[in-house]
């Protein structure tokens, strides 16, 4: 485990702080190429350049520790207990179609998969939330909350559709846990689980099919807010392809309804 963790925080703020330099500009100018990849999403350079910058910037400054990123793997050192996990723009479909919801999401995590450092940042939302574990959550404006909502029928959800949902045969689930909740959106992506953090959502399904950069982060700032993070069965690993936050008090509510 690392021996200074608000060292490592401010490291993984410093390292947003590159990735906000180096997104922002272009998604406001829309001066950026746009790619496909195997799986048919789209890929731009930039999510790449942040990639290799961060990654750099990690292998200068933790040079024990290993690197997991989204475009370009493994990297770093093979033998160590750290790991920095990185998406350098998390909803690069937002970020080609001029949608400000996109972050870069940047977290380290330990040989038993317990994530230490958490840093969601959106500058094109203005908005950046952080968290260390036993640190509580934070993000410009303070110290983060879950809500404390009780019940379904008085809850604000967001749910995120996605192909898998059929293959697993919830997607019928999804529609019935927005027909019980009070309100449901859809915000997709990292910014619903912030949302739930902050207590402005009492719970967030995302869709079937996600990586360890989707959710590393994600799972470490909801729970030191108070709230819950599992996969859509309700194991707490963020490596199981599907992610649901909530703020603890319907999570159990929230995973009857969708389990397929």
């Amino acid at each position: 485990m690392s021996t200074d963790l608000q060292a490592d925080l401010n490291f993984a703020l410093h390292l947003a702080d590159m990735a906000d330099e180096i997104t922002l500009r272009p998604f406001h100018s829309r001066d950026f190429s746009v790619d496909w990849k195997a799986n048919k999403t789209e890929v731009t350079e930039l999510d790449r350049k942040t990639e290799l910058v961060i990654s750099a910037e990690i292998a200068q400054h933790r040079p024990t520790h290993g690197i997991f990123g989204e475009e370009h793997g493994s990297s770093g050192s093979t033998n160590s207990n750290l790991t920095w996990i990185i998406d350098p723009i998390d909803g690069t479909s937002n970020y080609t179609r001029g949608i400000p919801a996109w972050a870069t999401l940047i977290s380290l995590v330990d040989a038993n998969d317990q994530v230490l450092v958490g840093v969601v940042s959106a500058p094109a939302l203005h908005s950046r939330w952080w968290a260390s574990l036993g640190k509580g959550a934070f993000n410009s404006r303070g110290k983060l909350a879950v809500s404390s909502i009780a019940t379904l029928s008085e809850s604000q959800v967001s749910t995120t559709y996605s192909p898998e949902w059929d293959v697993a045969a919830g997607s019928q689930n999804l529609l019935r846990l927005q027909q019980l909740a009070y309100r449901a959106r859809g915000f997709g992506d990292f910014w619903q689980h912030m949302f739930v953090a902050e207590g402005a959502l009492d719970a967030a399904v995302d869709a079937i099919g996600l990586q360890p950069y989707d959710t590393a982060a994600v799972a470490l700032i909801v729970r030191e807010a108070g709230g819950t993070f599992s996969d859509r069965l309700g194991d707490p690993s963020f490596r199981n392809g599907s992610a649901v936050t909530s703020n603890g008090h319907i999570h159990d509510a929230v995973l009857q309804v969708i389990r397929c």
